[in-house]
This record gives structure tokens, C-alpha cells and sequence, in this order.
């Protein structure tokens, strides 16, 4: 007998037998949930290889049910999705989500049994899912960020995002992909003025995606404007992301001026950890749990203290820091329950800069006000400008000032933006 495993999910039990005969005729181990409530129970018990999941469902519908198991990172298997009121944008939500495919009622029985092969092929390859915008939080920061995502899918215009390292511009891009078009990621930056037209034949009707355009050449620059202009006519869409603020390296004369003027027509501000706590413990858990569930750890679980010490932590790294934590918390811990103290030994490990809190300027109270405001502004402004990775847009927004008067105030005070941070990862 075939050992994978197959959940069906359906309220019809007409669907539910028919179902059953077929893949049992096929060799498979079938389990049968009448709904979200009766699939939630089997998952908690282990994980199939394959769901075959109803979208229509009276007491929770199946995209409700397919984010509750991306949120806590229980979306370890493939999932196919079935509808017989079925439409392109619930199948490309589906999608987006982590299904990996969609079938129209009533299904056809070679599709269906093609369907479940290849899906049953990918799932044997999945160790853990990859995050997505659907498990990065539930905070209203993160939802605030799918909706401006989602107010912007459909434009073909170039888009900026700017985030800290690791704050997840990547999976931004990956929201805005259409499912079943290409996906090409600039893997080396040479490229750009050596066969840009290779890229976008590469990305013809689909996206193309680059990481760090901050770090670019002037040649590379010249190959990423030339590439700008033929954009309509291979129908691709591109995103650009950085770490770095463009407008600084303009002003220091590293990034060209029209460049930036092209590529920032629309940008976005990723937040970055530290800008919604209230999601990491959960976070954490979800990271943790894939871990375990994947085998790679051995059965773990934070103690309450062990998550709020996490939380207060600054993340300088963001989600690519959390998940390293998780995982030498997973492997190192001497304990099956992670406590507080094993999160403190592990967090000294990954200590930077943000975590120490600012202390007040020292001056004494003798000197004149203008020369003790001239010292306390100037603690200011490089606490922001730390605080913020040198994303000066994000420092101007914090402050409360135009960044043309911030950078002004800045140039008084003697504060040469290029050392406190603005081009550093």
C-alpha cells in the first residue's frame, strides 16, 4: 500500500466518498474532515502529505483555514485547493498564500490524479514553508502593508522598497508575483550592462527582482537605466530594494541623480521588526514549531518569560535574526522548555549596537544653551539615524522635519550623514 497520506476537506460528503474510492483505488491512506474545525484536529495530530482542501465550507471557509496554517507555519504540506464556484482571484489568493494548486468542480478524474502526483512530488522536497507576507504578523503595521501591497499590484510601474537588512523586501516582491510567470532575480550585477536584454527575455511577462541596487557601479547604474526604458516592451514589471539611502549617495555623488529619480515614481517603506514587537513572540513560536516539525530540533517550547525577552530584543537583523536565534535556541538549549536565561546567553551572541539604550548626552551646565542644544541635537539626530539603518526618509518621518530642512540641520551640526550609518548594511 501506498504510505503517502491524503487529508480530504469537504462539507459534501457525496465529494468526500467520491474522493475517497478514487484515491484509495490508487493506493493511497485517506483521512476525511466534513470541515475546518474536523481538518485542524488532524493536523494537530500529524502532518499529511497532501490536503485536498474545500473552499466552500460552512463554519470556516478554506483560504481562512489555508492562513491559519501559514500563520502558525503548519503549512508544511502541499495543498491543493477545490471550489466548484471557483475564479481567478481566488485562485491567485490561494496562491499567494501557499497552494500549490487549484481544482474546478466537478473535477476531472485524470486531473485529479495528475494533481495529486505533483503535488505529492513537491511536498516530498519541502522541509519547512518558506515565509510570506501571510506569516510575517498579524499586527496592524503588517496589515497595513498588504493593503498598500495590494493598492499596487496591478501597476506595471517600476517599484522602490527600502527596508533594513533582513526586513523582508523580498517577500514584498514575491506578494506582487503572478502566479504561473516568470520570476527571475538578478544573481549577478554584471549582467545589467553586459546582455540586459538577456534579463528581460528572461523576464518577459513576468517580474524581475533586484536585492541591493545600493551597491550598484556606475556602469551598473547605466545598464539598470537602459534596462528601464525597454521594460513596457517585454511587459515586465520590476522591483527594486535597498538597504541604503539612495537620496545620501546621490548627494555623495555614488548613485546617479536621474536613476533614482526613475526608480523612486513609487517606493514603499518596509518596517522593520522593532516597528511591530507584539508579532514576535508568535513569530518565534511558528519558526520554532517548523523546526520541530521538520525534525531538524528536537521537541521544544518557549517559557512566557523566554518569548517577552525575545521581544524586547532590537533585531538589528530582523526576521533573518529571529530565525537564526530560533534555530541555535532549537539546537543548543539543554532543556526540552527554552527558559529566559538560555535566550539571554543565546542573544548576547547576536549583540549589535541598537541594543544598548541611548544614553542622554553628557555636558555641563555651564556652558551656553545654544552649545548644549547644538550637543543634545546632535545625539539626537545620530540616535535616529542608527536607530533607522540610515534610511534618512525613515529618519525625516521619526523627527518630524522635510528631509530637505533635515538634511540642512544636519549639515549645521556638522553631522556627516555618510559616517553615522547611512551607507551601512
Amino acid at each position: 500500500m501506498n504510505t503517502n497520506k491524503i487529508l480530504v476537506v469537504d462539507d459534501e460528503v457525496g465529494i468526500r466518498e467520491l474522493l475517497l474510492e478514487i484515491l484509495q483505488d490508487e493506493g493511497y491512506q485517506v483521512l476525511l474532515a466534513e470541515n475546518a474545525s474536523a481538518a485542524r484536529e488532524i493536523r494537530s495530530q500529524g502532518r499529511p502529505d497532501l490536503v485536498l482542501l474545500d473552499i466552500w465550507m460552512p463554519d470556516t471557509d478554506g483560504i481562512t483555514l489555508l492562513k491559519e496554517w501559514s500563520s502558525a507555519g503548519l503549512l508544511t504540506m502541499p495543498v491543493v485547493m477545490m471550489s466548484g464556484h471557483g475564479s481567478i482571484d481566488t485562485a491567485v489568493e490561494a496562491t499567494k498564500i501557499g497552494a500549490f494548486d487549484f481544482l474546478e468542480k466537478p473535477i476531472a478524474l485524470q486531473k485529479l490524479l495528475t494533481t495529486v502526483v505533483r503535488a505529492l512530488k513537491k511536498g516530498a522536497a519541502i522541509n519547512r514553508p518558506n515565509l510570506s507576507l501571510f506569516n510575517l504578523g498579524k499586527s496592524q503595521v503588517i496589515l497595513d502593508l498588504k493593503k498598500r501591497l495590494t493598492q499596487i499590484a496591478n501597476f506595471k510601474t517600476p517599484l522602490l522598497l527600502m527596508g533594513e537588512r533582513g526586513s523582508g523586501t523580498e517577500l514584498c516582491a514575491r506578494y506582487l508575483h503572478e502566479p504561473n510567470t516568470p520570476w527571475i532575480t538578478l544573481e549577478n550585477s554584471t549582467q545589467l550592462y553586459e546582455n540586459p536584454n538577456d534579463l528581460l527575455q528572461q523576464a518577459k511577462d513576468g517580474l524581475l527582482y533586484m536585492s541591493e541596487i545600493g551597491d550598484l557601479n556606475k556602469q551598473e547604474q547605466k545598464g539598470l537605466q537602459f534596462l528601464l526604458a525597454k521594460l513596457e516592451k517585454f511587459n515586465v514589471r520590476l522591483i527594486c530594494a535597498t538597504t541604503k539611502s539612495l537620496p545620501s549617495l546621490v548627494e555623495l555623488q555614488s548613485f546617479d541623480a536621474s536613476l533614482y529619480k526613475s526608480l523612486s515614481v513609487l517606493t514603499l517603506a518596509i518596517p522593520s521588526l522593532r516597528e511591530h514587537r507584539e508579532d514576535i513572540p508568535d513569530l518565534a513560536i511558528m519558526l520554532l514549531s517548523q523546526l520541530v516539525e521538520s525534525k531538524e530540533a528536537p521537541p521544544r517550547e518557549f517559557t512566557v518569560a523566554a518569548l517577552n525577552t525575545l521581544r524586547n530584543h532590537t533585531w538589528a537583523g530582523n526576521m533573518d535574526e529571529l530565525s537564526n536565534v530560533v534555530k541555535t535556541l532549537a539546537l543548543t538549549s539543554l532543556s526540552d522548555e527554552i527558559s529566559q536565561d538560555e535566550v539571554s546567553r543565546v542573544l548576547v551572541q547576536f549583540k549589535s549596537s541598537l541594543d544598548s539604550t541611548a544614553q542622554a548626552p553628557q555636558f555641563s551646565m555651564d556652558i551656553p544653551l545654544r552649545e548644549a542644544r547644538d550637543i543634545f541635537e546632535r545625539a539626537y539626530f545620530d540616535h535616529h539615524i542608527k536607530l533607522s539603518s540610515g534610511n534618512m526618509s525613515r529618519v525625516a518621518e521619526k523627527v518630524g522635519l522635510e528631509r530637505t530642512h533635515l538634511y540642512r540641520k544636519l549639515k549645521q551640526l556638522g553631522i556627516n550623514v555618510a559616517k553615522r550609518g547611512v551607507s551601512e548594511e
